[in-house]
């Protein structure tokens, strides 16, 4: 049978139904056989019960001829063949290509699929752009230890699909119990589902966000559990205990005391490698620093003394200063606590003597009176502020209202702009001189 070019108009419903069901389950010689309105039956020469034939949707548009599969008999009946052959007939009367419109729409369905990517395949592609820019090793291990431990629940589920309703069925259950825990994980599945928005496999709001969201259907942290500040020695009692401190023995004891001098980070302290000392400073790079930028700290008498007594220990030109028992690996953050456990000290925290010296300071004409050196940009407090090329009169009157402990521990006489050294004060560290003395 020669192909047919389907008539128009109402002569088209007229000229359909001419296929039964029967004669459809009973023919077996191959040829293409009309029901009508453009939809044939297609006769193979190899025909069996559920192979051999199928159906065409045969039309003509924008004066080209054209054949669009409908799939084999007797998975689609005839009943389901003549719909989508009036489905092709409404779009070819629209003036779109039914084959084209089809070929459209799987595309999309491709598309959907690919973009149909679970939370846990989100998250650790998340992880992957962003590791390399987390300088703590703590912080990435528990940044995929948080997320595979308490998000089990939506790691499997299209990032689509995320609702509030799954934000919270991951987070109320910790959420009173282990607020901080809880507080951390909030962020980062907020942080994945915006990283999937913008990649484009999501839509509409951020669902784990807390501000005019979460904040109306949680209580706030800070009013479930009081949060908990590293355990800080009030700085008087720091010198009594920096001379039981110098009584011990070991790598740990020298790099707490150093954080100790310097005010540093205990990350800052442990990482700290040769190449960034200086003749009395120490430089720490941006990379290695909270803040990322590039760190001046500067280093007193005894300061200086334990890095000549870790020279003993020094490895390599560029080694770790405080060097951990593994080769290539600095001392970890556990040996410093380890040491206070030992001092029998286990109410402190070597990160928490940074508290100790962050004082406040009386400022003439501020509103509030008193300001913390942290708002003017010292991020190391009144130590690094002494000696950082900030040579102005207000930072020296700041560090002259320092606590005895500051001048105590660096072993400066701090004189200011046109002032004579106190009595006594035959070894001072005059402004602008740019070293101790």
């Amino acid at each position: 049978m020669g192909p047919k070019v389907e008539p128009k108009g109402r002569n088209v419903a007229r000229m359909t139904g001419r296929l039964s069901p029967l004669k459809v389950a009973r023919v077996k010689t191959p040829g293409m056989y009309a029901d009508g309105g453009g939809l044939y039956l297609q006769v193979g020469e190899r025909v069996t019960e559920h192979s051999g034939r199928s159906w065409i949707y045969r039309y003509m548009l924008n004066g080209r001829a054209r054949e669009m599969g409908l799939g084999p008999y007797p998975l689609y009946s005839l009943a389901v063949a003549r719909t989508k052959a009036l489905d092709a007939r409404r779009l070819c009367h629209q003036g779109i290509d039914p084959i084209e419109h089809r070929r459209a729409a799987q595309a999309q369905t491709r598309l959907d699929a690919a973009k149909a990517m679970t939370f846990q395949e989100c998250a650790d592609a998340y992880f992957k752009a962003h590791r390399e820019g987390w300088r703590s090793s703590k912080h990435i291990t528990q940044w995929k230890a948080s997320i595979a431990t308490h998000a089990k629940a939506i790691g499997s589920l299209p990032v689509p699909a995320i609702d509030t309703a799954l934000v919270l069925k991951v987070l109320e259950p910790i959420w009173t119990t282990k607020p901080e825990t809880a507080s951390r994980l909030r962020g980062r599945i907020e942080a994945v589902l915006d990283w999937a928005k913008v990649r484009g496999y999501r839509s509409g709001e951020n669902p784990a966000c807390w501000r005019g969201h979460l904040a109306k259907l949680l209580p706030a942290r800070s009013k479930v559990r009081r949060v908990k500040h590293h355990a800080a020695l009030p700085y008087a009692e720091v010198p009594g205990f920096v001379v039981t401190l110098r009584e011990q023995d070991g790598i740990a004891v020298r790099a707490l005391e150093f954080a100790i001098l310097t005010a540093a980070r205990t990350g800052e302290v442990l990482g700290a490698r040769w190449s960034e000392f200086g003749e009395k400073t120490w430089t720490v790079p941006a990379e290695r620093m909270k803040a990322h930028r590039e760190h001046r700290v500067p280093l007193s008498d005894r300061a200086l003394a334990i890095l000549q007594e870790m020279q003993a220990h020094r490895l390599g030109d560029d080694g770790f200063v405080f060097p951990g028992s593994r080769f290539g690996r600095p001392l970890p953050h556990s040996a410093l606590l380890r040491l206070l456990r030992q001092m029998g000290r286990s109410d402190l925290t070597a990160h928490g003597f940074r508290a100790t010296f962050n004082p406040t300071f009386e400022v003439p004409g501020r509103q509030h009176g008193w300001v913390s050196p942290y708002h003017f940009g010292i991020n190391q407090g009144p130590i690094v502020a002494m000696i950082a090329n900030h040579r102005n009169d207000l930072v020296w009157r700041l560090m002259r209202r320092c606590p005895p402990l500051v001048r105590g521990l660096l072993k400066l006489k701090m004189v200011g702009p046109g002032e004579e050294p106190l009595p006594g004060d035959a070894n001072y560290f005059p402004p602008g001189t740019g070293g101790n003395n």
